[in-house]
Order: structure tokens, then sequence, then C-alpha cells
């Protein structure tokens, strides 16, 4: 199979406009963003895409726009289906593979209830995944509408099949994520941390880089951070870790009426309207500290050259 890049996918957020419709302009200027800060890849029609408050049609039109207009070098993972029904996921999941993607990522929660167990959740996705066409799968650990973290049993069931390239890791556990490696040593399964504050020392664990919401404010960041942890600069690699970890609270405010809101203050042309928060959510307080995060990242990567 196709391999995919290591290093930082942001979670793709979805721009719309006033009247609640998908706003393709924004999309090719967040894409541009994405380049322009040398992100590796992009996780696409993901939970950040707000894909549970999208039509099917909705989820399709907008990933073949994403791959219509890729930036050249970036691998493109996608996940999308929603569905609880088994059949109609395959269905979504082909339909999305046919667009290009370099890789299918499954949601953990959608392969059974959060009173079943791990064998179900197994036999469930092994059904899917024997169902679609041959190409790098992962799965994702989203948190809605429950979180279902992958252990090491799991992935090491998972990573048996050969079938398995990317994990979006969401468990923010230091002591896990050491299990989660172990569990998955010698296949081609590739940890991708969610979280800011923990991301240095599980890319010096064995982590391959980092998907998480706040690639979405400053990737450029990330990128610099994991390149100094790999070259041994771990002045710069310290310096850079307390960075993101303290910014990563930024997580808990209104996200991702923030993260739009971040962007439209980058230069990208959209606006902060949202179908899962009000953007009156992000009210002044809220603004001006996303305004005071914007300019010190400015001021720390005029501190070390940082593009």
């Amino acid at each position: 199979m196709k391999k995919i890049n290591t290093g930082v996918y942001p979670t793709m957020i979805t721009p719309f406009t006033e009247d609640n419709k998908i706003d393709y302009n924004g999309v090719k200027q967040i894409l541009d963003w994405y380049a322009k800060k040398g992100t590796d890849g992009i996780f696409a029609i993901c939970q950040s895409s707000e894909i549970f408050f999208l039509s099917f049609e909705e989820r399709l039109d907008l990933l073949k726009f994403i791959m219509a207009n890729k930036p050249e070098g970036m691998s493109i993972v996608a996940s999308g289906h929603t569905s609880d029904d088994l059949d109609t996921q395959i269905k979504e999941a082909k339909a999305f593979i046919e667009t290009g993607i370099d890789a299918y990522v499954f949601i953990s929660n959608r392969f059974a209830k959060e009173d079943e167990d791990d064998d179900i959740l197994l036999k469930n996705m092994a059904y899917v995944a024997d169902s679609l066409p041959e190409i790098p799968l992962g799965v994702y650990e989203c948190p809605y509408p429950y979180k279902r973290e992958l252990n090491p049993y799991i992935l090491k069931e998972m990573a048996k099949t050969g079938k398995y390239m990317f994990i979006k890791d969401t468990c923010c556990s230091l002591p896990k994520i050491a299990e989660k490696l172990e569990a998955v040593k010698g296949s081609d399964i590739m940890l991708f941390n969610a979280n800011g504050a923990t991301l240095a020392e599980s890319i010096r664990m064995g982590c391959e880089g980092y998907s998480g919401v706040m690639a979405n404010f400053h990737p450029e960041l990330y990128s610099q951070l994991i390149e100094a942890i790999k070259t041994g600069d771990e002045e710069k690699a310290e310096f850079l870790e307390n960075m993101v970890g303290f910014f990563s609270l930024t997580e808990c405010q209104c996200y991702p009426v923030n993260a739009k809101y971040y962007m439209s203050l980058d230069g990208v042309d959209i606006g902060i309207h949202t179908r899962t928060r009000s953007s009156a959510d992000l009210f002044s307080s809220r603004k001006i500290e996303i305004e005071q995060m914007h300019r010190f990242t400015e001021e720390i990567k005029k501190q070390y050259d940082l593009k």
C-alpha cells in the first residue's frame, strides 16, 4: 500500500456562509493557508469539519473539492462516516475513497455501542474494512457522540491485519501512549497525537506527528517542535513545548469559532459562523485572547526565525 507523510495534520475546519452553506472560496483559502504553513497532511471530513452536521452529499462534495485543490506534496486522510449502520458506512466510505484520498480513517465509536465490548468493535470494524478497496486505513478516537479509546488489545489485533496506518490518538496520557506504541511496534501503524501538552514527549517516545485542533491556529509551531526534537535541538524544543502546551488551553474556549477567527486574523477570508455552536460564544474578551495569541505567535516566530 502507498505510504502517508509523517508530521503535522490539521483537523480541517469547514467555513460557512452567513446563510449556512459551505463557503468553498473559504475552503480554498484554508487549503492555501495550510500549504503556506508547511503542513505535511490534512485530516479532512473529521469532527472539526462538523461532519455530524453535514449531509452525506455535503461531506462528499466537500471532499471532492479538497482533493481537486489539494496542495502539492500533502497527504490527505479523511473520515466522514457518521451512520450507525455498517452497510451504510461501507457505501459512504467507498464514495469517499473514490475521490483519491491517501487513507480512509474510521471513527472508533461507530463500530460498537458504549456498553459493548472490544470484540464486537473488532468484528464490526473487520466487516467494514474487508468490504473496502485496498487503501491505508486509520482510526480516530473521536469524542462525539462518545469517546472510544483504542486499548493495546484492539491495536494488536489491528496490527495483525496489515491494513492500518494512521491513528489519531486522543487519550492525552503518556502512559497510555507508551502502551499503544508498544502494541503496534513492528507494524505500519503510526500514532499521531492530538494533544499539545503531551506532544513533545510523545514524539520522543515514538509518535509520528501531531493531528489536533491547534494546527488550525499555528501549525508551524508544531512542525518546528517536531523538527527540533528530531534534530536534537533540545533548548528550542523545550521552549516550543512549553508554548504549545500553554496555547492548547484555547481548545477549551469556543472551538471551532475561535479557530476561524484566528485564521481571519492571519489573512484567511472566512467568517466565524459554524453549525455546532453560536458565534456569539466568541464574546469580546475571548476575541482579545485570540488576538493576543496571534501576536504572541508572531513574536515567537521572529525570535526563532520560523517561517
